[in-house]
């Protein structure tokens, strides 16, 4: 069975389309950029161009075979294959997550490349439409929104008794709560170590905090995140 204008047709949409998402995350610098995103959505189209051909060759539509094949199968791996490169493109940084946006658009690209690989070009057409336009519109949204942010701070103070309770103490003054706090003490050189993240609408009472933790007995550095 050769290729033919259709075929090449779906496997040309697929690249132009997830190319497209792609060129969004590219000029924002993401890692997985205009390549990664034409290549998983060409990849997605192969996927399942071939598909329906087995289920054309073998399954009994042109030439009465007798083995049962079900095309939507590869479509169903690849949206569990897409999972894993999705999560290579997610990275944890300190306090903060980043890539979920791009990991979406991967996902979306795989969705985009399988709709080509049908022949649902107009469907394929409106989720790219919608896709970048919800990347450029709505980030500028975003924009005008408060949002909360988290920051991790880090304190490295002498031992003294009541130590701790004098800095939590110190928080709470500020209408922060510590979240995922951790400790480490040294019972040799009588220091301790803990860092903790914070919640918090803006940055400024974070720095007027780390003034007043600095300014306690006793402390030796601390480090906002």
């Amino acid at each position: 069975m050769g290729i033919d204008l259709e075929t090449i047709l779906r496997l040309l949409l697929a690249a132009v389309l997830g190319g497209s998402i792609g060129l969004e995350r590219e000029i924002h610098g993401r890692p997985a950029g205009f390549r990664t995103h034409l290549l998983v959505s060409l990849g997605s189209c192969v996927f399942t161009v071939t598909s329906i051909w087995f289920h054309t060759i073998y399954g009994g539509a042109a030439g009465g075979g007798t083995v049962s094949i079900d095309p939507s199968r590869v479509a169903a791996q690849v949206v569990t294959g897409i999972g894993f490169l999705g999560a290579g493109a997610i990275i944890r940084e300190k306090a903060s997550i980043r890539g979920l946006t791009t990991a979406a658009c991967l996902w979306v690209a795989a969705a985009i490349g399988v709709a080509c690989g049908i022949g649902l070009f107009a469907l394929s057409a409106v989720v790219t439409a919608t896709a970048i336009g919800s990347l450029l519109v709505l980030k500028k949204v975003e924009g005008f929104l408060t949002r909360d942010t988290y920051s991790a701070i880090k304190v490295w103070s002498m031992d003294l008794e009541g130590q701790m309770a004098k800095i939590e103490e110190l928080v709470s003054r500020f209408s922060l709560r510590m979240l995922n706090a951790s400790v480490e003490r040294d019972l040799v050189k009588q220091e301790f170590f803990i860092e903790f993240e914070l919640k918090l609408v803006n940055r400024e009472i974070a720095y007027r905090m780390l003034d007043d933790i600095l300014a306690l007995q006793g402390v030796k550095r601390v480090r906002l995140e």
